[in-house]
């Protein structure tokens, strides 16, 4: 892995180049049914850990526009030991961090932990708003879009 010590200028926008493409996440992201306070703590979660510092930027600015704590987006960085969460954010946040950096499977106990907090209806909303935000931290990377350009 090289590590500039620059940030390089975006490589294209996908939007304007593929609009097709583009077009079909933004019309599957609004498919998916998750709670706002739980899909903005996935979004940061997943950012995070995915090295997505444009939608890191973004994720929390629509989360502290819905009414979100500085606090507690603080906090989604190390969620497993902040006490601002609940349980059932908990069970999101852990889920999120095993299909994020998913190894093979998720374990078992991560699954069980979030089926005895969501539906299976909200659950399968969950994977999908999960994997949906993996796909675009990963387009959005690859792209190197700059952060701090989006407008809440």
């Amino acid at each position: 892995m090289h590590h500039d010590e620059t940030i390089e200028s975006p490589r294209m926008s996908l939007r304007e180049v593929a609009p097709e493409a583009y077009k079909a996440m933004q019309a599957l992201e609004r498919t998916i049914q998750v709670e706002p306070t739980i899909r903005h703590l996935i979004k940061v979660r997943a950012s995070i850990l995915n090295g997505c510092a444009y939608c890191v930027d973004m994720h929390t600015k629509l989360a502290r526009k819905d009414g979100e704590t500085e606090q507690r987006l603080y906090a989604v960085a190390t969620w497993h030991e902040a006490p601002f969460f609940t349980p059932r954010e908990r069970a999101a946040l852990a889920l999120t961090d095993e299909v994020t950096r998913i190894e093979g499977r998720v374990p078992r106990d991560v699954w069980d932990f979030a089926a005895k907090h969501f539906t299976p209806e909200e659950l399968a909303n969950l994977v999908w708003a999960i994997a949906a935000i993996n796909t675009w931290n990963r387009v959005v990377v690859a792209m190197r879009t700059l952060p701090g350009t989006f407008q809440a």
